[in-house]
């Protein structure tokens, strides 16, 4: 049975819950805490792009995820200039500081493992090419 009457809704849900799940091995079993982290990850790596590859990479994603990776954009003024790792992760445990303990770059790397599994490599590629060196490095090595 489905659950909200809509294929298209169903679909974006259980991909979603999919996704938090693969977040949750790293971060814990709390799927608020997940939900966060992946509000979190997005939202400070789509502040980093293009409003082009913006619009590309979230064009990749399930609906769900979409509209939690847009919510509360505002292109004006974008991509900042975040340019160190130590920044990047600073603003992700400013963002996550009232769920409790959370170690940033844990967080980044299991939202970007989740990125790099289900969104097309090519449009990953292209985010990890506008992103400088020090970012990069938190993407899952290349096999």
């Amino acid at each position: 049975m489905s659950a909200t009457g809509l294929d298209v809704f169903d679909k974006t849900l259980q991909t979603t819950n999919i996704w938090l799940k693969e977040i949750m091995q790293t971060v814990g079993p709390d799927r608020h805490r997940a939900y966060r982290v992946l509000r979190a990850v997005l939202h400070a790596l789509r502040d980093r792009l293009t409003v082009d590859e913006v619009a590309h990479l979230g064009a990749q994603m399930p609906l769900l995820v979409r509209g939690l990776y847009y919510d509360q954009w505002h292109p004006a003024g974008k991509p900042v200039r975040t340019r160190h790792l130590e920044e990047f992760l600073a603003q992700l445990a400013a963002e996550l500081d009232d769920i409790g303990p959370i170690n940033a770059e844990d967080a980044a790397r299991a939202v970007f493992a989740v990125l790099e599994d289900r969104i097309a490599a090519g449009e990953i590629e292209d985010v990890k090419g506008m992103l400088p060196a020090q970012l990069r490095r938190l993407w899952p090595e290349e096999a």
